[in-house]
C-alpha cells in the first residue's frame, strides 16, 4: 500500500519560473565567462541538442555516437541489425546494441511486460510508425496480439546471438534514445567533459552541473498545455526522462488516442496517468521506466520504485495531482502559476 504525506508546495523554480532544457543552458551562460559550445541536430524521430563546455570537436563525436547506435537499431533501416533480425527471424547484435538487448529484455522482466520490446506491430497498426493514424479494428488488435511477447524472444548475451519468433518484430525503441543519451553523455565524460546537458525531445542527460556549481534544472511539461513547464527538478549529473500521451496523439470521435500502448490490451494505455517523469543515473533505464510505469498505473508503480532504489520519478494523475517519491521532495518546484497544485509525496 502507498504511504503518501499529503503537501501543497508554494514554491517556483528559480526566481524566474521554471526553465525548459535550452533554458537551463542559456541560464548556465549568463553565470559563467564563456558561453557553452552546442551542435543541434536530428535523429531518433526527434530534435537534439548537445550543449557542453568544452570543444565543439567533442560535441561531434558524441553526436556520432548516438547516430551510430540508430543506424544499427532502427527498424525501417535496411542496414541496421535489428532490420536483419526481424526481416530474417534471427541474427546476431553487437557491442552497444548487444548491452542494449540485454538491458531491454531486462527490463521488460523487471516491468512484468509492462514494457514489450515486440510491441512495434500494435504500434503500427495504429498508425504511430507512420502518421497515417487510425482505430484498428478489435480483430486485427485480437490477430497481433499472440506476437506481443517478450518472453518468446531467444538472446544469447554471450554470442549477441538473438532468435525470434516467425511473425514478431522487436523494437528497442522504448529504451534506445536514453541508452544514446547515456553513451553519448560517457563519451564527453572520457573526453574531459565536466558540465553538460543533451536534450533529446522531453530525454535530458545532464554531465555534472554547470560552471558555477549550480545544479541544471529541468522542466517537466504540463501535460494540459505542454507548451508550458508546471514543475521543476534540480539536478546534478543525472537523467531526466517524461512520457506522456501528449507527446504523440490524435483524435477521433471525440476520443483521444495516443502512442503509449498497453501490450496486455493492445490499446493506448489507461492507467490514470497523464505523465510520467523519472530520475536517476542512467538514461537507457530511466527511459523504459518512464514508458512502462505509465503503462502500469500509480499502485503498480509505486510498488516497482518501493521495491527499487536507482531511480525516482514524479506522476501527473489525470485528475491534476502530482505524485513525487521521496528522493526528490528536497530538488522539486513548481512553477509560477502552478503554486495551488495539489502535491503529495510518496514514501516506502
Amino acid at each position: 500500500m502507498k504511504k503518501i504525506l499529503s503537501i501543497i508546495l508554494i514554491t517556483a523554480c528559480l526566481a524566474c519560473g521554471c526553465s525548459s532544457a535550452s533554458d537551463t543552458e542559456k541560464n548556465a551562460s549568463k553565470s559563467t565567462a564563456s558561453e557553452p559550445e552546442s551542435i543541434d541536430f536530428f535523429a531518433m524521430d526527434t530534435t537534439i541538442k548537445f550543449s557542453a563546455y568544452g570543444d565543439k570537436k567533442v560535441l561531434k563525436g558524441a553526436k556520432k555516437v548516438l547516430t551510430d547506435l540508430e543506424k544499427k537499431v532502427s527498424v525501417t533501416d535496411s542496414g541496421s541489425e535489428i532490420y536483419h533480425i526481424n526481416q530474417n527471424g534471427s541474427g546476431t547484435l553487437t557491442g552497444d546494441v548487444s548491452d542494449l538487448m540485454q538491458k531491454a529484455l531486462q527490463m521488460c522482466t523487471q516491468t512484468d511486460g509492462a514494457l514489450d520490446i515486440s510491441i512495434y506491430p500494435i504500434v503500427k497498426a495504429w498508425g504511430f510508425t507512420t502518421g497515417d493514424y487510425q482505430v484498428p479494428d478489435e480483430s486485427t488488435i485480437q490477430s497481433l496480439l499472440p506476437m506481443v511477447d517478450y518472453t518468446k524472444v531467444e538472446f544469447d548475451k554471450t554470442t549477441g546471438n538473438v532468435t525470434i519468433p516467425s511473425g514478431m518484430t522487436i523494437d528497442l525503441g522504448s529504451i534506445a534514445k536514453g541508452y544514446a543519451g547515456q553513451q553519448s553523455a560517457q563519451y564527453l565524460r572520457d573526453n574531459g567533459v565536466k558540465s553538460a546537458l543533451l536534450n533529446l525531445g522531453g530525454n535530458v542527460q545532464t554531465i555534472g552541473s554547470k560552471p558555477d556549481g549550480s545544479a541544471w534544472i529541468i522542466g517537466i511539461k504540463d501535460p494540459k498545455n505542454p507548451d508550458t513547464a508546471m514543475m521543476g527538478l534540480s539536478v546534478t549529473d543525472q537523467a531526466v526522462v517524461t512520457s506522456g500521451g501528449y507527446e504523440r496523439y490524435f483524435e477521433q470521435d471525440g476520443h483521444t488516442y495516443w502512442h503509449i500502448m498497453d501490450p496486455a490490451t493492445g490499446h493506448p494505455a489507461k492507467s490514470g496517468l497523464l505523465s510520467v517523469t523519472v530520475v536517476g543515473d542512467k538514461g537507457g533505464i530511466c527511459d523504459a521506466l518512464s514508458t512502462s510505469l505509465f503503462v502500469m498505473g500509480l499502485d503498480k508503480a509505486y510498488d516497482l520504485w518501493a521495491e527499487s532504489d536507482d531511480f525516482e520519478a514524479v506522476f501527473v494523475a489525470t485528475d491534476g495531482t502530482v505524485y513525487i517519491t521521496d528522493g526528490l521532495k528536497d530538488i522539486f518546484s513548481l512553477a509560477q502559476g502552478y503554486e495551488d497544485t495539489s502535491v503529495k509525496i510518496l514514501t516506502r
